[in-house]
């Protein structure tokens, strides 16, 4: 067999260390970084100030009809100013509660609820958004100030729930034996759906997490954890719920 060419060798062996070295980031690589780091960036603002003007357009396209033209700011401008519609609803709301606080307003609150309670259609639909709005934004409601796990929707699967109020003394005779809970399971990622149902305590394990916090999970999807301390405390909480299953299933065989 002929001897290899010493130069053609050489160039052979460095081709084979060429490719087995690791490939080193070339420009598209850093071009591409430096794209995702700025998407990462600008993503969460441009969705934010998206959001943002959609809602206060929105605001604008309601409150305009009730504004006179002479009043509107179009009316002078080459332009409408957005914003105008939502600082008007603000102002209006505002004297509206100024209005309600004295005697005069409660009267005439009370005399437009009576009004709408000889409603059939129009009374249990504003009596339920009433009594939605008094427990969102009372500075004494108790509306989702907790997190807590439920066993859903299988044996050792475990779901992130909010509770609310106890049931009323009409459920609660109608419950079995126990203190019962109202909880309210959101789905992901649209969390203004879900389910709603009574529970009892013992079968709920509570977090001590805060509600925002268990909303970015539900949101994210898992995908945003918590930080490592909240996540240790999740570890030990997921042990209390193997623990307590376990415990369950002792009590149901015997």
């Amino acid at each position: 067999m002929a001897d290899l060419d010493p130069k053609l060798g050489e160039a052979l062996v460095a081709d084979i260390e060429k490719a087995a070295a690791p490939p080193h980031h070339g420009f598209m690589a850093r071009i591409r970084n430096y794209f995702l780091t700025g998407l990462v960036v600008a993503g969460p603002l441009a969705v934010t100030a998206w959001l943002v003007w959609t809602v206060v357009n929105w605001v604008d396209d309601v409150v305009r009809p009730f504004i006179p033209a002479t009043y509107r700011p179009e009316s002078y401008l080459p332009w409408p100013i957005p914003g105008t519609g939502l600082i008007v609803a603000i102002a209006a709301l505002t004297l509206l509660g100024f209005l309600t606080a004295n005697l005069v307003g409660r009267t005439l609150v009370e005399f437009g609820e009576g009004l709408l309670s000889r409603m059939p259609i129009v009374r249990p639909i504003y009596k339920t958004m009433k009594q939605i709005f008094e427990t969102l934004f009372s500075k004494t409601g108790s509306s989702f100030r907790k997190v807590a796990l439920v066993e859903f929707p299988g044996p050792g699967m475990w779901s992130l729930v909010f509770l609310s109020h106890p049931p009323g003394e009409t459920m609660a005779t109608q419950l079995p034996e126990g203190e019962h809970v109202s909880a309210f399971m959101p789905c992901t990622p649209n969390p203004t759906t879900g389910f709603f149902f009574y529970v009892a305590r013992k079968r709920l394990i509570e977090l001590d997490i805060s509600v925002e916090t268990a909303m970015t999970l539900i949101m994210s999807a898992g995908m945003v954890q918590t930080d490592a301390d909240q996540q240790k405390k999740l570890a030990q909480l997921a042990a209390t719920a193997r623990a307590a299953q376990i415990e369950r299933k002792t009590e149901d065989v015997s």
